[in-house]
């Protein structure tokens, strides 16, 4: 089943006296990414989860984001009173000198570094399994995610493929038609040249028959069937985006190769259209897991 590099899950849960949520959100990438943002009474944990992260996610530029709220009225910070007093002594004692009257230090003085703390507490091994389920659970919803955009990604390259394999069936008719064409030309510029009773007709055929083997295309149409046929099987197991990237340029060595000895505008015009089919799939697989 294919997945998509792009997705997003979020799961909330009462626990305790928190309110915790968790989301992860992905987005494609070559290599994988993963990043954790975790609240400062949980960061002793934070290469424990990015680990966990890591080990799920596959490829992918992940972030992950755990947050909570205190639900109870417990007091959330601490006052360093012993700075805050000797800040404010020496505020006073500045504002004494300059003269300055009825100054409200307390405003200066909570914006002090340290001079609020939030209060920290050992992590409560219960509460933490419990996190690690919530994480568990808003992962399940963000590969739910992936999975239905890896479903639509697929539709869409078994639309682009038999697009591609029509196209290939629609070049038969002017490949054969390619060869009467090629063959009149080469008589008629040959005609202009020499005598037709001058001609050692054995030759010509020879001669043409070498020259029509460069632009027989019948060996490349056969493989480009061949990769198709390889590209649809690997959507129908467990299909990963660099495998299919490598399929995809076998794709389109051979569509390329037809091009270059088409010789012809209305396959030129087929080949057109198959390259831009193949665009759109590499496009897709930018984005498959």
């Amino acid at each position: 089943m294919l997945r998509s590099m792009t997705g997003f899950g979020k799961a909330e849960r009462q626990i305790g006296t928190k309110k915790i949520s968790v989301e992860i959100r992905s987005l494609n990438s070559k290599q994988l990414d993963a990043n954790v943002r975790l609240p400062s009474l949980y960061r002793e944990k934070e290469a424990e989860v990015r680990t966990w992260l890591a080990d799920h996610i596959g490829r992918g530029k992940a972030d992950m984001l755990l947050f909570y709220e205190t639900t109870d009225a417990e007091k959330r910070v601490s006052i360093n009173r012993s700075m805050i007093e000797s800040y404010y002594r020496e505020l006073k004692e500045v504002a004494d000198s300059l003269g300055i009257e009825k100054t409200d230090f307390l405003n200066v003085l909570i914006r002090i570094p340290d001079v609020l703390k939030p209060e920290t507490s050992e992590i409560d091994n219960d509460e933490w399994a419990a996190v690690l389920e919530l994480c568990k659970e808003a992962f399940n919803r963000f590969d739910q995610y992936r999975k239905t955009e890896g479903a639509k990604v697929n539709e869409d390259f078994h639309l682009r493929i038999q697009l591609i394999l029509q196209f290939r069936d629609n070049l038969m008719a002017p490949a054969e038609a390619r060869i009467n064409k090629v063959r009149e030309k080469l008589r008629t510029q040959l005609d202009e040249i020499i005598a037709q009773d001058k001609v050692d007709v054995n030759r010509f055929e020879q001669e043409l028959i070498y020259y029509l083997e460069k632009l027989d295309v019948s060996e490349e149409m056969h493989r480009l069937q061949s990769n198709c046929d390889h590209f649809l099987e690997e959507l129908s197991g467990e299909a990963s985006g660099k495998k299919l990237g490598f399929i995809s340029q076998e794709i389109g060595r051979e569509i390329n190769t037809i091009g270059s000895k088409a010789n012809d505008a209305d396959m030129q015009r087929i080949v057109v259209m198959m390259k831009d089919e193949l665009e759109k799939i590499k496009e897709q697989i930018n984005n498959v897991l």
